[in-house]
């Protein structure tokens, strides 16, 4: 359980995911992914030029902070059922932030691609498709987004969203 004193002794903020690397403890999501390709050396995903990267890390960050709260509302209503929203405007309010906000998504993969950077994998695919993946997981109607579709049918063709994305839920 996250709230058990073991728990918070490795995230004192009581959430998961947490990362055991040979007793190096890292904590929160996109920190974890940046952690894993500078320590592995993947400079393919998340390179050293400050240009590329900065874009790669501007889609992380918008991942967790603005995109993330968008469907935060609808998913813990409509999908984990959460007593403490089950409020139908409220639902609905996320849901269109949701829909605009993967919009947004559609409109950059149009402008180039196949990926969202351009035409490489990098670390920004991996956390935009894990939110991807929550929408097309949650229960609200969905615009016809074409290169979102294309983007997560690419993505999921890769090996470890096959190992690891495909848990059949959000």
């Amino acid at each position: 359980m996250t709230s058990d004193p073991a728990f918070r002794a490795l995230n004192p903020f009581g959430m998961i995911p947490v990362v055991d690397d040979n007793g190096i403890i890292v904590r929160e999501s996109n920190t974890i992914v940046r952690y894993l390709i500078d320590s592995r050396g993947r400079g393919d995903l998340l390179p050293r030029e400050p240009a590329p990267r900065a874009d790669i890390e501007a889609w992380m960050d918008w991942q967790a902070s603005d995109f993330n709260n968008t469907w935060r509302g609808a998913f813990l209503g409509l999908v984990r059922k959460n007593p403490d929203h089950p409020d139908p405007k409220a639902i609905e309010k996320s849901a269109t932030a949701f829909n605009a906000a993967v919009g947004l998504i559609d409109a950059a993969l149009g402008k180039g691609g196949p990926f969202l950077c351009g035409t490489s994998f990098t670390a920004a695919d991996i956390v935009i498709r894990l939110s991807i993946h929550r929408s097309r997981s949650t229960p609200i109607d969905r615009p016809d987004l074409r290169n979102v579709a294309r983007y997560y049918d690419l993505l999921c063709e890769r090996p470890g969203f096959q190992k690891y994305g495909r848990d059949g839920g959000p």
